[in-house]
This record gives C-alpha cells, sequence and structure tokens, in this order.
C-alpha cells in the first residue's frame, strides 16, 4: 500500500479505537479502556510519521 493508501486506514483505526475507549469508560473496564488509548496513540504517531515524510 503506499502512503495515500494508508492514511484513511489510519484515520478509520483512531476512530474505531477512540469508539472503543469510549465504550470502555462507561462500562467501566479499564483495562480495555487502556489498551484502547494505548493502541490509538500508537495509530496517531504512526500517522505522523507517515505525514512529516510527505
Amino acid at each position: 500500500m503506499n502512503r495515500q493508501q494508508l492514511r484513511p486506514v489510519y484515520l478509520v483505526g483512531i476512530a474505531l479505537n477512540a469508539i472503543a475507549f469510549a465504550y470502555a469508560v462507561t462500562n467501566g473496564t479499564w483495562l480495555y479502556a487502556g489498551a484502547f488509548a494505548f493502541v490509538a496513540v500508537y495509530l496517531v504517531v504512526r500517522l505522523r510519521m507517515l505525514s512529516a515524510d510527505t
């Protein structure tokens, strides 16, 4: 996949993790919420690395 195709994949992943994070927080499952937050932060970092290369 090239950079133009990866950008929407990262954005969708970040959005889905944000939704899952909110759902986990409302249910009080903090371990899952932490995992979703960690993955979302990782995806944001990867997206910024991808954007910095262009």
